[in-house]
């Protein structure tokens, strides 16, 4: 149970990785919900209670922008608080504290109800760990919908789009949509309200794509799956966003729907425009076989969610796995790859002072993993420290 009241207490032992740099014999010294201090082991004040790691790193806790579900429940079927704790607690095994509970392509109503839902529960416990909405959809193309139920897919009105722009005043939004399918008009006005619009499940052509991004779009969904790929006569939208520098990309770093040298190849050309996504699933943190997701049964098959024609509908990764993926499998250094997970997604939503960084002032949200194995050794979720072995 996550209750540090005004417990205080330093975490030693590792190195720590404060955002930018990593640190040796330094000690994070956490006051109730957060950091109080960053220094040298040496200087933690005798009668603060020491918390030894045994070697593994310190660093910022995960932040995933596209979880769908987790620890059994699909927040698209279960629009209720009780899905969000079961979410974060299967997420915090992984060291993510923070994230963006994902709504596919559903009903107005069901919208509705996950914008007033989320906005509930950051009033009643905090603007962590749930850092606002993802809407997937339901704006998107049906030649790209993926698993996305196509009796969903509508276009986008009028008064929805007001109705989303007065909700971004208020909470991180942010909307999945096709550029080709929605007016250009409507594009600008959801940005200059604030909401993160991010390009998906398109089969925009390149010249589309980037009409989206002058309008207002400055982020892409999963990378290369349910969108136009890069062909030599037409780069698609995959070309586009390539082509854009300041487009960040989310990208599932599985070896399923991202091969690692796509992987690799897009980081050296997006750098600190590319963050790590999951698109977890109801299975995350359970034995679960086959769960229902879109209104169809998907079932885990060698480490994969598909379903009855083979299309994959989410995945079974979680964070600690993708950080290990990029460094093990694909060659990005630690330090880079815990930005990744941390600072890059923090900052496209405007959220860097809640997660992101260990300095002074922050929320205390930290992933303790070894740097050998990468399996995790214990999560700080808003002070409150769960250790796991």
């Amino acid at each position: 149970m996550r209750d540090p009241g005004s417990r205080t207490y330093a975490i030693t032992g590792g190195p720590v990785f404060d955002g930018g740099r990593f640190l040796a014999d330094h000690a994070v010294i956490v006051h109730g919900e957060t950091i109080r201090a960053l220094v040298p082991a040496s200087e933690v004040p005798a009668e603060v209670e020491t918390i030894s790691v045994d070697g593994a790193v310190i660093a910022p806790g995960f932040v995933d922008l596209q979880l769908n579900g987790g620890g059994g429940v699909t927040f698209t079927d279960s629009i209720t608080a009780e899905a969000l704790d079961a979410m974060h607690a299967a997420n915090l095994k992984s060291g993510c504290t923070s994230f963006l509970p994902t709504l596919v392509s559903t009903t107005e109503a069901d919208m509705l109800a996950a914008m007033r839902l989320v906005s509930e529960y950051r009033t009643k416990r905090g603007p962590a760990p749930v850092l606002g909405l993802h809407l997937e959809g339901p704006y998107i193309s049906g030649a790209r919908k993926g698993i996305h139920n196509e009796a969903h897919i509508r276009v986008l009105t009028p008064a929805m789009r007001d109705t989303l722009c007065a909700y971004a005043g208020t909470t991180p939004l942010m909307l999945t949509l096709a550029p080709e399918c929605v007016d250009l008009r409507d594009i600008r006005a959801l940005a200059d309200a604030g909401v993160v619009v991010s390009i998906g499940h398109t089969n925009a052509t390149y010249a589309e794509a980037k009409r989206g991004m002058l309008a207002g779009a400055r982020a892409a969904t999963h990378l290369f799956n349910a969108m136009s790929p890069w062909r030599s006569r037409e780069p698609g939208a995959v070309g586009a966003i390539l082509d854009s520098p300041d487009v960040a990309c989310g990208i599932i770093a599985d070896g399923v729907h991202s091969h690692f040298a796509s992987v690799a190849l897009v980081k050296r050309l997006k750098r600190n425009q590319c963050f790590l996504v999951t698109d977890g699933t109801a299975p995350v943190g359970t034995d679960m076989k086959e769960f229902t997701f879109c209104g169809q049964t998907v079932h885990v098959r060698d480490g994969m969610c598909v379903n009855a024609d083979g299309t994959l509908g989410g995945s079974m990764l979680t964070m600690i796995e993708a950080v290990r993926n990029c460094v093990v499998s694909v060659g990005i250094p630690l330090a880079e790859t815990l930005r990744m997970a941390s600072a890059y997604p923090a900052a496209i939503l405007g959220q860097k002072a809640l997660a992101g960084g260990i300095v002074p002032g922050a929320r205390a949200n930290l992933a303790l993993f070894s740097p050998k194995t990468f399996a995790m050794v214990g999560t700080v979720d808003r002070g409150a420290i769960h250790m796991w072995f």
